[in-house]
C-alpha cells in the first residue's frame, strides 16, 4: 500500500503547483493565445517575494500567510509589466512573443542571480507546517497537504471571479468577440492587462509553495513551464475543469515514474504520454465550444 500511497500523494502536491502555474497559462495562453516562456519566473519571483517576506516578517508563523498576498501582487506587477511594454505590441505574432519572452525570462533570472546569488536562499516553514499525519503508513508531510489547499483556494477565487465579478464577464467578453465588446463599452486594453496581472499573479501564489518545498533558486520556474503548457494544452486550452485533471494526472504519472526509475526519465515518459494523448485527441480532455471560460 505504501509504494502506491506515497507517490500519488506527493504527485497529488506537485499536481497543485503545476495547477497554479496552469492556471495563470490559461488566461494568457489559453484565452488570449499568448506564449509567455517567462511565466516560470514568476513562480521564481513568488518564491523570492516569501524570502523576503521572512526577512521583514520575521515570526514564521505569521510571515508565510503574508507571503501569499505579497507574492500574487510581485508576480502580477511584473506580468502587467511585460504585457505593457512588450506583449502589447506583439499580438498576433507568437513566434516573436515566444523569443521575446524567453530573453525575458533569461533577463529575470540573471537579474535574481546578481541581486541573492547563484545558490539561492533558504524559507523557513512555519512551525504548523512542520508536522506529518499518518495516510496508509505514508508521513504525509503538512507542507505538501498546504500546497494542495494553495491551488484549490486559487482555482476556487478564479472560478468565482471569472463567473460572479464585472471583470470576469468583461474577460470572457473580450475574448469570445473583442470587436463586440469594445462597442458595448469594454476597455479590451485594460482587460488584457489585468487578465496577465492575475495570470501571473496566480504563478507568484505558486512560487511560495515551491519555496517550502525546495527554497529560491534563480532557475526554480525553468522545470515547471514545460509541464504546465502541457497541462494546459491537454486539459482543452481554456478549460479550467480540464485544466485541474491534467495538472494531476501529469503530476502523479511524474510521481509513480520517479519513484520506478529517476527524475529525469519520468519527466521524458511523462511528456511522451502526453504527446501521444494529444495525438489521439487533439483538443484535450474537454472540447471548447467557445473561448469562454467554463
Amino acid at each position: 500500500m505504501d509504494a502506491f500511497t506515497t507517490p500519488l500523494l506527493t504527485g497529488t502536491a506537485t499536481g497543485a503547483i503545476l495547477l497554479l502555474a496552469a492556471l495563470g497559462l490559461t488566461l494568457t495562453f489559453g484565452q488570449m493565445g499568448v506564449i509567455n516562456m517567462a511565466h516560470g519566473e514568476f513562480l521564481m519571483a513568488g518564491a523570492y517575494a516569501t524570502y523576503l517576506t521572512q526577512q521583514v516578517v520575521t515570526n514564521t508563523d505569521v510571515s508565510i500567510v503574508i507571503a501569499v498576498p505579497v507574492a500574487f501582487l510581485v508576480a502580477g506587477g511584473l506580468g502587467l509589466l511585460l504585457e505593457f511594454f512588450v506583449i502589447s505590441r506583439m499580438y498576433h505574432r507568437p513566434l516573436d512573443t515566444l523569443l521575446v519572452t524567453v530573453g525575458v525570462g533569461l533577463v529575470l533570472q540573471q537579474l535574481a542571480r546578481d541581486l541573492f546569488g547563484a545558490q539561492g536562499d533558504p524559507v523557513v516553514a512555519p512551525g504548523w507546517l512542520d508536522h506529518q499525519i499518518d495516510v496508509f503508513g505514508y508521513n504525509w508531510p503538512f507542507r505538501q497537504i498546504f500546497t494542495i489547499l494553495l491551488a484549490l483556494a486559487g482555482l476556487a477565487a478564479l472560478a468565482a471571479l471569472l463567473k460572479y465579478s464585472s471583470f470576469g464577464r468583461q474577460i470572457r467578453a473580450t475574448v469570445q468577440n473583442r470587436d463586440l465588446a469594445e462597442t458595448l463599452g469594454v476597455t479590451t486594453r485594460r482587460v488584457d492587462r489585468m487578465t496577465f496581472f492575475v495570470g501571473s499573479g496566480l504563478a507568484g501564489v505558486g512560487g511560495v509553495a515551491l519555496a517550502l518545498i525546495s527554497g529560491t533558486n534563480p532557475t526554480l520556474g525553468t522545470g515547471y513551464i514545460i509541464p504546465a503548457f502541457l497541462v494546459v494544452v491537454a486539459g482543452g486550452l481554456g478549460n479550467l475543469t480540464g485544466t485541474v485533471l491534467a495538472a494531476w494526472t501529469v503530476g502523479v504519472v511524474t510521481a509513480f515514474c520517479t519513484d520506478w526509475i529517476n527524475g529525469s526519465m519520468a519527466q521524458v515518459i511523462t511528456f511522451a504520454l502526453v504527446v501521444v494523448f494529444l495525438q489521439v485527441r487533439p483538443q484535450g480532455l474537454f472540447t471548447v465550444r467557445t473561448r469562454g471560460l467554463v
